[in-house]
């Protein structure tokens, strides 16, 4: 079975074509920066790999250059589109709609599209996927796997809110979590791993970054809640702020509701502290001394390592931390940020370690840490790729 899947961020789409259940990948790619003029798109198989630099200013354009590349006679790729058996698409926010993998139809895309409100810079770009996947890929079955199912298990004590009772049991505002394709992943990869440690605290850095404690391969709290808004400091949202700042910046400032959620979702984060959302672009003007970019990286390692601390004490105790995502997969520089001053908990780095790219599972603590630190490349693709492929074999 080959199955196409779109991964779509809020600013980047990845993508790989599969055959299932082989795990046979026939191409893969990304198209990254989407919005900027130079936008990076990737396009690799086994023999041949492209790259270029585009401006791709919506995920829309960006989808029709992945079917674009797909079709291509030069590429060899496919020749049809009918040899696409199933589309499997990542979606945000599932609400209490989806807790499961689902087959997607006009139904499942109203449901999509109404709890974009809760997911705006996410949810919309699935829905352009789905859609210009129904076009172009007639002939496929189109999957939805949500990226809140995972943390269907965080208990009620973790994910109520101290709101009112029937805000939850009639409107049903509670935490959801998100990232959960790759925090089920990653977290599942480090516990076969470490082959017997059940309490560890699983990092997704990119654009969005979360954090989730897992004990025995459950989630049991995450950092975002009723939205992929809160939480941890990100590319473009702000993340955890105190509700009366919302209230000042309406009733004293002059703003909309809109403006302010646009400020706090599109305007705020590592953006609204440096001028730039890409972390690249952030570490690179910390080293030639931009005090403002020297602060917000200090300001994200901060609350991750708060995080941290709070997480272990929910697990009561700690085996191991994950870093995972672009950013934690690749920043060298903030893997050492978070991870220093941590002795109290047993965490310690090895320099030589840490500066290591690979795209294999990596162990980067020392010898004499008491919790191990890992890097484990997550994997979203694969992980859609065999929830689809269950789904309609089953």
């Amino acid at each position: 079975m080959k199955i196409l899947i779109i991964n779509s961020g809020s600013s980047s789409i990845k993508y790989q074509l599969m055959v299932m259940p082989e795990n046979k990948v026939i191409c893969s790619g990304m198209i990254d920066r989407i919005g900027l003029e130079t936008s990076n798109i990737t396009f690799k198989t086994a023999v041949d790999s492209h790259e270029e630099i585009l401006p791709i200013l919506t995920h829309k354009v960006g989808l029709q250059k992945v079917a674009d590349m797909l079709l291509d006679p030069e590429k060899g790729v496919i020749k049809s589109t009918s040899e696409i058996n199933a589309v499997g698409h990542r979606v945000v926010h599932g609400g209490s709609y989806f807790s499961n993998t689902t087959i997607i139809t006009e139904e499942v895309k109203e449901k999509i599209k109404e709890l974009s409100e809760l997911a705006p810079l996410h949810n919309p770009a699935h829905l352009v996927g789905i859609n210009v996947a129904e076009e172009i890929f007639s002939n496929a079955r189109q999957v939805a796997v949500f990226d809140t199912a995972f943390h269907q298990t965080i208990p009620v004590v973790a994910h109520k809110y101290a709101i009112p009772n029937y805000l939850l049991t009639e409107h049903k505002i509670r935490v959801y979590g998100f990232h959960g394709t790759s925090h089920k992943y990653v977290s599942e990869k480090a516990i076969s791993y470490l082959e017997n440690n059940s309490k560890i605290i699983t990092i997704h850095l990119g654009n969005g970054c979360s954090m989730t404690a897992v004990k025995n391969g459950k989630s049991i709290d995450h950092t975002m809640g009723f939205s992929p808004a809160n939480g941890l400091i990100m590319g473009t949202r702000a993340g955890d702020i105190d509700q009366s700042v919302i209230f000042y910046m309406v009733k004293n400032l002059g703003y909309t509701p809109d403006e302010v959620n646009s400020i706090l979702l599109k305007q705020s984060g590592m953006l609204g502290l440096t001028g730039y959302s890409d972390l690249r672009d952030i570490e690179t003007r910390a080293e030639e001394g931009d005090k403002d970019c020297q602060l917000a990286l200090l300001m994200n390692a901060y609350r991750i390592k708060k995080t941290i601390g709070a997480y272990a004490a929910a697990l009561n105790g700690l085996d191991a931390i994950v870093f995972t995502a672009g950013i934690g997969e690749n920043s060298s520089y903030m893997r050492k940020l978070i991870c220093t001053d941590m002795d109290y908990f047993g965490i310690e780095i090895d320099k030589e370690k840490n500066q290591i790219r690979s795209k294999e599972i990596r162990e980067i603590s020392t010898q004499h840490s008491i919790v191990k630190v890992l890097v484990v490349p997550t994997d979203e693709e694969y992980e859609i790729a065999n929830q689809v492929y269950q789904l309609l074999e089953n």
